[in-house]
């Protein structure tokens, strides 16, 4: 791999990832999946089946294990992946309380939107970024309130460095959208109440389904306190003023696909073959610093993110900063970023790998844990290759 690119001849590389699928959702999956890890899917049977609930049931024990999810929280599957098990939080947990949240990606903006026009809560904090790669002060937080936040930015690249900020003696929940940090990142399940995510992201399974991790404080909330507006059906998970025990017991409140449960355990079984959680970290910063040790020693590319301490293990955000690059206007940069991804994907060396719609143009690199760190390595020749072929094509049209 070269340190700089001649834009007058240009070698196109020879070695390719053996998977190009670097989306940030859904993800890649584990290493070695086929089409024969399904073979056990309950194909026609029923989810209340003994045999359905078995399988949902393994799903739960098989995450509190890996991820060592203390044993008096609760942990449940939702409907509609991650965002409706943030969903699902927000409008059974908030209103007791004022609320502090805290957005730097789209997504946790959406969160922003649900609290704040839908819910119509009247005591809300909003702290938001205004600049995509950077954090807002999150020691503003006042923990006489509830706090929403998302541990890691999908679509910006950009992550809390640690929960140090959170109070220990807090008397508000605290509600992490953590989608693309769990089984990546380690989470201190003591600063959190309650833990959202989707098999999607890091566990590298099929859409449509979500997970939620409860405290003890977050048990209490739901039996303490009743909103006052309608739940829709997907969201009720209590009865008579107490937590509905089988929603957190192999039972779930819509019908699941037994092909993705089965997709699901497959990971969770990977999962705990190398190790758990902390292989999981480990596989992740291996992928990671191949990537920050090619920006380093790159001077035409660089992170989102500015801050080292903040900057995206799994869902790894670039901007160009090429003089050439530099000089264009906005139209001019989106499709100069349009025209580098189109080439790898051209070359099936790189695919879904631009950044995300709302976010600067540029580049988005899933280096998660499913991701095997010889295709971070082989993909970076590629991402030169094409850099270097479309700023040929610009200075030929100027």
């Amino acid at each position: 791999m070269t340190n700089t690119i001649a834009t007058n001849t240009i070698i196109k590389p020879t070695t390719k990832p053996k998977n190009p699928g670097f989306s940030s959702g859904p993800t890649a999956k584990r290493p070695g999946w086929s089409f024969d890890a399904l073979g056990g899917a309950l194909i026609g049977r029923s989810h209340r089946s003994k045999e359905g609930k078995a399988k949902l049931q393994q799903i739960i024990d098989l995450t509190r294990e890996t991820l060592g999810v203390p044993a008096d929280y609760k942990i449940a599957i939702t409907a509609a992946s991650d965002t409706g098990a943030v969903e699902l939080a927000l409008w059974n947990l908030l209103g007791a309380r004022p609320v502090d949240v805290f957005a730097w990606d789209t997504f946790g903006k959406d969160w922003v939107t649900d609290i704040v026009e839908e819910l119509k809560l009247p005591n809300v904090r909003k702290f938001v970024s205004s600049t995509y790669g950077q954090l807002p002060d999150l020691t503003q937080a006042n923990f006489a309130h509830d706090i929403v936040f998302t541990w890691n930015g999908t679509t910006s690249g950009v992550k809390i460095p640690n929960a140090d900020w959170i109070s220990n003696a807090r008397e508000g929940l605290t509600i992490c959208d953590a989608t693309s940090a769990v089984y990546a990142m380690p989470l201190p399940w003591d600063k959190l109440d309650v833990v959202t995510y989707s098999w999607q992201k890091v566990l590298g399974g099929e859409g449509a389904h979500g997970m939620i991790i409860l405290s003890p404080r977050a048990i209490k909330r739901l039996e303490t306190h009743t909103p006052t507006w309608p739940l829709p059906k997907t969201f009720r998970i209590v009865k008579k003023g107490k937590v509905n025990e089988a929603f957190f017991n192999g039972e779930v409140i819509n019908t699941p696909s037994m092909i993705c449960i089965e997709d699901a355990l497959d990971a969770l079984h990977w999962v705990k073959s190398i190790g758990g959680a902390k292989a999981m970290v480990e596989r992740n910063l291996a992928n990671y610093k191949i990537l920050a040790d090619w920006i380093e020693r790159t001077p035409w590319i660089d992170f989102l993110a500015s801050d080292p301490a903040t900057r995206s293990t799994t869902s790894v955000c670039f901007v160009f900063n090429d003089p050439d690059y530099l000089t264009l206007n906005e139209e001019g940069r989106a499709a100069f970023a349009k025209r580098v991804n189109a080439l790898l994907e051209k070359e099936n060396a790189a695919l879904d790998a631009n950044a995300y719609r709302d976010a600067p143009p540029g580049l988005r690199i899933w280096a998660g844990s499913t991701v095997e760190s010889s295709d971070i390595a082989a993909v970076l020749p590629w991402i030169e290759w094409a850099f270097a072929t479309a700023k040929s094509e610009l200075r030929a049209a100027a």
